[in-house]
C-alpha cells in the first residue's frame, strides 16, 4: 500500500546558550506523542483475558510465513491458497476462488490471480464484507540496507496478519446469530509492485469491486472492513483518515472504536492519523460500499524511527498473538451487534 502523508519531517533548530549558537536537528514524526503516550495506550489485557484465540491465529501466521514469499502467481501463493481453502471449508465456509489474470509489470507475461472468497450463511441477502490482502510484495524494497532490497520478503504483518485474524474469526462464524451474512475476501495482487512510480496497486480489490458492480447480485454489502498490518507487537491502531472522511463509512469506524473502548482495548485510538491508500479505496470508490481500514501503520520497535514496513524485518517475531487477539476480539464483538 502507499501512504501519501505522515512522512518524517526534519526541522532545523537554533538554540542560544550562554552566547553560543547551537544548531540542532530535530526529528518530528506526525502524530507521535512519545513513549509516555504509547504506554497510556497499552491495555493490561493478557491472552487469558480475551475470548479470541490469539495464539491459534499466531500459529496460522507462522505457518503461512514458513511458505516464504507469497507473491501473486508464485508457488508460495498456491500453497497458501490450498492451506486456507482447506481451513475455511473444514469450518463450514463456502469457499470459491475469483480468478483473473494480469500482465506482469516486468516481463509482460500473464500472472494468474485469485481472490479467495468465503461465504458464511450465504442465504442472507444483506451482508458484511471483512477482508485482507494475502499476497506479499515481491521484495523488501524499503530495507535500510540497500544490499537487502532484493532479498526475501516474508510479510508477517503486511500480508499474513489479516489472514491470521480471519482464519481464527472463521471459528465464530457458523454460530453468527444475525439476519446478516458475512463474506471474507482475501485479495490477491494488493501490491504486485516493483516500481512505485509505475506499477498499479490493488489489483484484486479492483477486480472484485468491478465485478460486484457489473454483475447484478441478489444481495448487497452493508459495509466492508479491511484488516491490514494488525499483528504488530506494539499495537497502535488510529482511525484512518479516508475511512473517517467518507460520510457513509464514518459511523462504522466510530462503532468499532467504541466497541474497543468498551472492551478496554486501548490500542484502538480514537484519533485520526495516517491517510492510507489501500484496498478499501476500491471498495468505496468503485463498488460504492461504505468501507474502512483497520491498520497499524506505526510498525517499528518502540523508541525507533525505523519502520519494519517493506523490509526484511517484517517477520513473525515482530508480531504478537496478543495483538491478533485484541483485533479479532474487537471485530467479533462488533459483529455480534450487527442486526
Amino acid at each position: 500500500m502507499k501512504r501519501p502523508d505522515g512522512q518524517t519531517v526534519f526541522l532545523g533548530s537554533v538554540i542560544l546558550i550562554g552566547g553560543l549558537v547551537v544548531i540542532g536537528l530535530l526529528v518530528y514524526t506526525p502524530g507521535n506523542d512519545g513513549e509516555a503516550g504509547a504506554a497510556r495506550r497499552r491495555s493490561n489485557l493478557e491472552l487469558a483475558d480475551i475470548p479470541f484465540d490469539g495464539q491459534s491465529a499466531y500459529e496460522m501466521l507462522n505457518r503461512i510465513c514458513k511458505l516464504g514469499s507469497r507473491v501473486s502467481g508464485s508457488t508460495g501463493m498456491l500453497q497458501q491458497q490450498e492451506i486456507l481453502r482447506d481451513h475455511f471449508q473444514e469450518l463450514g465456509g463456502q469457499v470459491e476462488f475469483q480468478r483473473f489474470q494480469v500482465r506482469h509489470p516486468i516481463n509482460g507475461t500473464a500472472v494468474p490471480m485469485a481472490n479467495l472468497i468465503v461465504r458464511w450463511h450465504p442465504d442472507r441477502k444483506e451482508r458484511i464484507l471483512i477482508c485482507a490482502h494475502y499476497d506479499t510484495r515481491p521484495f523488501p524494497d524499503r530495507d535500510p540496507d540497500p544490499r537487502k532490497r532484493r532479498a526475501l520478503f516474508v510479510g508477517a504483518n503486511d500480508g499474513a496478519s489479516g489472514v491470521a485474524v480471519l482464519a481464527e474469526l472463521a471459528k465464530w462464524m457458523p454460530a453468527f446469530d444475525s439476519k446478516l451474512g458475512v463474506d471474507f475476501v482475501l485479495f490477491d495482487g494488493e501490491e504486485l509492485v516493483y516500481d512505485d512510480n509505475r506499477d498499479p496497486y490493488f489489483l484484486g480489490s479492483r477486480y472484485f469491486s468491478q465485478d460486484y458492480v457489473s454483475r447484478p447480485r441478489d444481495y448487497r454489502y452493508r459495509v466492508g472492513v479491511l484488516l491490514d498490518m494488525v499483528g504488530d507487537g506494539d499495537l497502535q491502531i488510529y482511525q484512518e483518515k479516508n475511512s473517517m472522511r467518507w460520510i457513509d463509512s464514518r459511523p462504522f469506524v466510530t462503532a468499532i472504536w467504541e466497541t474497543a473502548n468498551s472492551l478496554g482495548v486501548k490500542e484502538f485510538i480514537p484519533r485520526r492519523k495516517h491517510e492510507i491508500r489501500d484496498d478499501h479505496l476500491m471498495l468505496h470508490e468503485v463498488a460504492k460500499i461504505p468501507a474502512l481500514n483497520i491498520i497499524d501503520f506505526d510498525y517499528r520497535r518502540r523508541g525507533s524511527n525505523q519502520s519494519f514496513w517493506h523490509t526484511t524485518q517484517d517477520t513473525p517475531d515482530k508480531c504478537s498473538a496478543l495483538s491478533l487477539a485484541k483485533v479479532g476480539w474487537v471485530v467479533s464483538e462488533w459483529l455480534k451487534k450487527q442486526r
